[in-house]
């Protein structure tokens, strides 16, 4: 089993270049002149740089703002930082996750946060809360598809989930190359939506439902030359992630064609868009779903607006925006949102958040170089197990 070097502090005069660098960024905007000279007067006296707390949230923030992927961005500076590093303990580490899934999800008032562990700690979840899926005799999967690989692999170690559609997996951790251990959710901490429509009672037959705090926990942390391989951080949705993509994709729960049913739609032919017509229903249920349980949610629309607003704000401080346009615009009602009609660069910048190479039960260690634009892969929107991860750049 591959073991992640306790040692992430940079040395050499291209490390400590690196720190300076992010050092001067961050008191620079902060407007904090003295500090930056005693932290680079620190630097240059230790040789190698190890972070505060201080320069940890910050690093977080500042990877949020220059993540092209993500359309959510104007909320950067209200990430919040749970400083973990000094946890080895798997127990530890799991009740230290334990609560940063009740403290983000806050009853539904969902609350931006990050959660930073030393590099020995490693969480096998792609993210921390997902569902099981459970390939079946006849070959079908029950659940979901996307988790088909990792739900086997949980099964190996021992967990027994309740065969349903939505077991909510366990989380694996695994400390400094050490066996992994499996720990079962609190069920009072995840905090789940049963999705109705308000024009469709009969919606409520297919039992649907989702998670109200996504919480990436696939992602490293990379600034000033180091690399926190684990630091989950949960935000909250954007509606068409559940509804276009979670509940209708055809390889995730493909439940398009269920609810076109209940609609009464012809589905003899495409030409009819009975796909459309039921991919905004599902959409609008979601919608409904997470306001009705009073579960922060973001529609399309409003999040394109808002994503507008951010790129005036960053104008206003002299920062241009960089945007992957393919993963910015929105799958549904791509043309009417306004982030359709702009054009983006997408240069990478640092600091910023980047997927690891492979999946740690996969074989593959994390990566510690930055690429240029590669390794930037989408949680949510990933293909089946049963095909393939997705590779796609979010």
């Amino acid at each position: 089993m591959h073991k992640y070097s306790l040692d992430t502090m940079p040395t050499g005069q291209d490390g400590l270049e690196r720190a300076a660098r992010f050092l001067r960024k961050l008191y620079g905007e902060l407007e904090q002149p003295e500090e930056l000279a005693l932290r680079l007067d620190q630097l240059n006296q230790i040789g190698s740089y190890a972070p505060t707390a201080k320069e940890l949230e910050g690093a977080a923030r500042m990877a949020w703002r220059n993540a092209n992927r993500c359309i959510g961005r104007i909320y950067w500076k209200s990430l919040k930082l749970k400083d973990c590093r000094d946890l080895r303990q798997p127990e530890a580490i799991f009740e230290a996750l334990t609560d940063h899934i009740r403290t983000s999800t806050s009853g539904g008032n969902i609350r931006p946060l990050i959660s930073v562990f030393s590099p020995e700690v490693i969480i096998w979840n792609e993210q921390l809360i997902g569902y099981a899926g459970y390939r079946q005799a006849d070959g079908t999967i029950l659940g979901d598809p996307a988790n088909l690989a990792f739900t086997d692999l949980c099964l190996r170690l021992g967990w027994r989930g309740e065969g349903t559609r939505f077991d909510v997996l366990p989380l694996v951790i695994q400390v400094n190359g050490e066996d992994p251990v499996c720990f079962d959710w609190p069920a009072d901490a995840v905090l789940e939506v049963p999705i109705r429509h308000p024009d469709y009672p009969r919606l409520r037959e297919l039992e649907l439902k989702w998670y109200a705090l996504p919480a990436i926990s696939s992602m490293s942390l990379d600034f000033g030359g180091l690399s926190y391989p684990t630091a989950p951080f949960s935000g909250w949705y954007m509606g068409t992630e559940i509804g276009a993509r979670d509940l209708g994709d055809a390889h995730r729960y493909n439940q398009l064609p269920r609810v076109a049913e209940i609609m009464g739609l012809d589905t003899s032919h495409p030409r009819t868009l009975w796909k459309d017509q039921a991919m905004v229903a599902l959409n609008q249920a979601v919608l409904f779903s997470f306001e009705r349980a009073g579960v922060k949610i973001l529609d399309h629309h409003t999040a394109s607006d808002l994503f507008e607003t951010f790129e005036e704000v960053e104008d206003r401080q002299g920062r241009a925006v960089q945007a992957d346009w393919n993963w910015i615009v929105p799958p549904v009602s791509g043309s009417a949102t306004g982030v359709f009609h702009r054009e983006y660069t997408n240069e990478v910048r640092t600091p910023n958040f980047f997927y690891r190479d492979r999946s740690p039960w996969q074989g593959a260690g994390h990566r510690t170089e930055f690429p240029r634009g590669a390794g930037l892969s989408c949680p949510y929107h990933r293909k089946s197990d049963a095909d393939s991860w997705c590779r796609e750049p979010r």
